[in-house]
């Protein structure tokens, strides 16, 4: 496995990839959740590569760029042993060099976490136009826990023609139901065990005669764990993120929840 850090080595490297390409973007930290797109693009394609980059642009002014967790080492031999062929780990400088002025909007960024967290999405449509645009691979692998997301880049490889196939994979969960994420490494034993909520939350949802209907429940879920604060639910069109008045349509359940200095995000689908 070759680890590279510089967009020109890593071009100069890839065009020796076999094809088709797969890709997984991640910002380290890696957990099964990460590992079950790696193991997923492995079977799929002929070659492989990740990238490695804690992306500063997708981070608020108060937001935890700094202390978002890194182990470099750690990432790269999980990815090692999953049979990943590069590794692309470029930093800041790199890929925002001086004088860098050129950013990405999406229109369906604007809602949800995209108003919650101004600018953001900016950040996030930047770095993966700029990554699908280095790597050029054929397939491009992202997980479901981040549900917009998923819809912000295959609308943004659609609109500018970038040529990925986008692959929106299942959410991976702990046994009570808790969505991987490198952020649940903030949680102490008592707001892990909080944390499930959310799930719980979410799967009230399921059983609700109407969008309105099912914001209470999840509400009322939440507000019932003392260590868990509700920023936002959303029962909206599973394509357009436009909040829905009735079931009519596969709907998007989502929210975020704070649990201690832990901000955790997570979804469920209604067909």
């Amino acid at each position: 496995m070759n680890l590279i850090d510089s967009i020109a080595a890593f071009r100069s490297h890839s065009a020796r990839l076999a094809r088709p390409l797969g890709l997984v973007p991640t910002m380290g930290a890696l957990h099964d959740g990460h590992m079950s797109l790696v193991r997923r693009a492995r079977r799929e394609n002929a070659a492989l590569a990740a990238t490695i980059f804690v992306n500063p642009a997708q981070f608020g002014p108060r937001e935890d760029y700094h202390a978002y967790p890194r182990d470099l080492d750690a990432d790269l031999r999980k990815l090692q042993d999953a049979g990943a062929d590069v590794v692309f780990a470029p930093s800041a400088a790199e890929m925002y060099p001086a004088g860098f002025d050129t950013y990405v909007d999406v229109g369906i960024a604007e809602r949800l976490e995209g108003a919650a967290r101004p600018g953001h999405f900016r950040g996030v449509a930047t770095i993966v136009c700029k990554l699908l645009t280095i790597v050029r691979p054929d397939r491009a692998y992202f997980g479901q826990k981040d549900a917009q997301q998923a819809l912000v880049i295959e609308r943004l490889n659609a609109d500018l023609n970038l040529g990925a196939q986008i692959i929106t994979c299942p959410t991976v969960r702990e046994p009570d139901g808790l969505a991987l994420s490198s952020r649940n490494a903030y949680l102490d034993p008592d707001e892990r065990a909080a944390a499930a909520v959310l799930y719980r939350a979410l799967t009230r949802a399921r059983g609700a005669a109407s969008p309105d209907a099912a914001r209470r429940l999840v509400l009322a879920h939440v507000e019932a764990e003392p260590l868990a604060s509700l920023e936002y639910v959303s029962v909206a069109d599973a394509e357009t993120l436009e909040e829905l008045d009735t079931l009519d349509r596969p709907a998007l359940v989502s929210l975020a929840v704070r649990v201690g200095a832990a901000r955790l995000i997570d979804n469920i689908l209604i067909e």
